[in-house]
């Protein structure tokens, strides 16, 4: 029976190990004509542990035929090895016949196949075949799986570049949503605060206005009236009853007071309306220079309301710790939103925890908002906002600027206050925007943006 082998890359590769000094000899000289040819590459050993050693030298050996009988360590000993080492490599055992036995537990022991001596190179021949034969096959389904495994693995690494693209696809998704949603409605607002101060202007405008004349023909009309009275005009019977009637001492001394409370009103509505219109800035929709102060002014006069005390909420005080800040460059009615979203959360946040706290509790730590500006350094300002309420927990701080991700309750929060407000802060001003916070120690919400958008700007002090 013979075997024909198809090899594809170089020469069997065949390691004999044996004690016997003419067996290298004899097996260059019976296989000279395929060693020449390059089908045959033939290393040699006298021992186990050499052979271990040229299996170290040359790991791609396709065969290990060796004597059972050796020194140092023998065929069993060396075919225990070679199963710990779990190679492709297959051993043939080669032993007399009076060995037997061994050469039975070498088979049960892992071995390919075995040869008696002496030698029949015949047979050696006809069995390095059958083997190689078999090793090629080995290494050809190894191969195999060597390939599965790799286009497997690529298919993966591909099935993970889809999902991360899937993943970023569905951030910026919602990112776009949250901003057109976020945008909407503060363009709304806008539009509405916008709209009721031009309302209010014209009106509070004409009575303010008025109110100059109307205190000049006050001051002239009692100017008459006291004219009159010099001239004893009212010893007539009928005017001195209409003076006693009218109470005129009362009219001449608290008509000046309420034409004053008058003016006063009218000049806190005009301030009021220009609060609106500061907070709105319709008309500033590019980058410029801004006073930060006026812009967390007016968020707070447009907040007001919700500061007061209520049936079921107490009030909430604002301590404003103000730094002497310069103008910033900057988009002023997103930054108007930013200061409008950490505000309305920090009053959310102390109404909630108002509702766990006792009178007493209340009393002794009143709930607070405090708003700290300061510089950094002469390119880079910080804007503090913190409360004294409840706080959160680190796995609520990790989340809290993703979008939608909310703790209020369904339909009192949608999620996007803060991830827009991450967004107007980093993105569109290059600044910083972090949160510092913890279990019942209250959360405080630090934005820190450079004083002008220029290229080059110096990096903010760490």
């Amino acid at each position: 029976m013979s075997h024909t082998i198809e090899r594809h890359r170089g020469p069997a590769k065949i390691l004999f190990v044996d004690d016997e000094p003419d067996l290298e000899s004899l097996i260059y000289q019976k296989f000279r004509k395929k060693i020449r040819a390059g089908e045959y590459q033939v290393f040699f050993a006298h021992n186990g542990v050499e052979a271990l050693s040229k299996l170290q030298e040359q790991p791609d050996i396709d065969i290990i035929l060796t004597d059972i009988n050796m020194p140092v360590m023998d065929g069993m000993a060396l075919l225990a090895k070679l199963n710990d080492l779990v190679t492709l490599v297959k051993t043939v055992v080669i032993s007399g016949y009076g060995d037997l036995g061994n050469i039975r537990k070498a088979m049960n022991c892992g071995a390919f196949d075995f040869l008696t001596k002496p030698i029949n190179f015949q047979d050696l021949e006809i069995t390095i075949n059958k083997t190689l034969c078999h090793v090629q096959q080995l290494k050809e389904n190894e191969r195999s799986r060597q390939e599965r495994e790799d286009k497997l693995r690529q298919s993966e690494a591909r099935e993970r570049e889809k999902a991360i693209e899937l993943e970023l696809a569905l951030q910026n998704l919602q990112r776009t949503q949250s901003q057109l949603i976020q945008t909407d409605k503060m363009s709304s607002l806008g539009l509405l605060v916008a709209g009721i101060a031009h309302e209010i202007n014209n009106p509070v405008n004409f009575i303010y206005g008025n109110l100059t004349y109307v205190n000049e023909y006050t001051q002239k009309l009692l100017g008459l009236i006291n004219l009159y009275e010099q001239h004893e005009a009212h010893n007539h019977p009928e005017i001195e009853a209409l003076i006693e009637e009218i109470e005129l001492e009362f009219i001449r001394e608290d008509l000046p007071k309420i034409l004053s409370s008058m003016t006063v009103g009218a000049e806190r509505i005009r301030q009021i309306v220009l609060t609106l219109r500061n907070f709105s800035r319709l008309d500033e929709a590019e980058m410029q220079p801004v006073d930060i102060h006026e812009g967390i002014d007016s968020t707070l006069m447009i907040l007001q309301n919700r500061l007061k005390s209520k049936p079921d909420c107490p009030p909430i005080l604002i301590m404003k710790e103000y730094g002497d800040l310069p103008k910033i460059e900057c988009y002023a009615c997103q930054l108007n939103q930013v200061f409008m979203n950490l505000l309305s959360n920090a009053i959310d946040a102390l109404n909630y925890y108002d509702k766990k706290r006792s009178r007493e509790q209340i009393k002794n730590e009143p709930s607070t908002i405090t708003i700290r500006t300061s510089m950094l350094n002469h390119d880079w300002v910080r804007i503090s906002v913190k409360d004294n309420g409840l706080g959160m927990t680190s796995d609520v701080g990790t989340r809290l600027f993703n979008p939608f991700f909310t703790t209020k309750p369904v339909g009192e929060g949608t999620g996007l206050g803060l991830s827009i407000s991450y967004q107007i802060v980093v993105d569109k001003h290059g600044g910083d925007l972090r949160c510092f916070s913890q279990p019942d120690m209250g959360a405080e919400f630090v934005i820190e943006i450079p004083v002008r958008q220029r290229e080059g700007v110096q990096m903010k002090a760490s």
